[in-house]
């Protein structure tokens, strides 16, 4: 399968679509434009990506659209390693892991292209201000919502079950940058 996903240029400006837009539907020809391919490689690469099982299909008002399925098998590690090799993400995890002494970190909403409750969450000791003030330097279209947790009020709010950390570690959408707490979250 692997040989599959990573075998063309194109292929991988699809994936890379489609994983960091997993909410957004698209058609051949947008493709074609956003993508600046030929549109016999995006429907070649397009019909690769539905065999496999990573994209479903819909036809609306005659036309053909492509979306993400959420339901295959390895959607979370490969939207996690497209985001990863994203610079953004890459870059933005670097730069607050060296804010402090980091447990977890998680990315979500504004940086994932998502609603969500917060756009980054923060566990162990950092510096609130510093962070804070980087977040502010970020050009996003809203300002950044973030939350920090020390190590021991996250493990406690997983014990308890607490809906709020449950909803952001559970979300196959986020990505989680820094997870020294791994035997926790089982």
């Amino acid at each position: 399968m692997l040989k599959q996903l990573f075998t063309s240029n194109a292929r991988v400006k699809l994936m890379t679509l489609f994983l960091i837009n997993p909410e957004k539907e698209y058609f051949v020809r947008e493709l074609t434009r956003m993508l600046d391919e030929q549109i016999n490689s995006v429907r070649r690469e397009l019909d690769n990506l539905k065999n496999i099982g990573l994209l479903k299909t819909h036809t609306k008002n005659r036309k053909k659209f492509y979306t993400v399925n959420k339901n295959f098998t390895f959607y979370s590690e490969l939207r996690s390693i497209i985001v990863k090799s994203n610079n953004s993400s890459e870059s933005l995890i670097k730069n607050i892991a060296k804010m402090g002494s980091l447990d977890f970190l998680l990315i979500s909403g504004v940086f994932m292209n998502k609603d969500s409750q917060v756009d980054l969450l923060a566990v162990g000791e950092v510096d609130k201000e510093k962070l804070k003030k980087y977040l502010d330097t970020l050009e996003t279209h809203r300002s950044i919502r973030f939350s920090t947790l020390s190590t021991e009020d996250f493990i406690y709010r997983l014990k308890c079950r607490d809906k709020f950390t449950l909803d952001l570690i559970q979300d196959p959408d986020n990505l989680i940058g820094v997870n020294k707490l791994e035997k926790h979250l089982k």
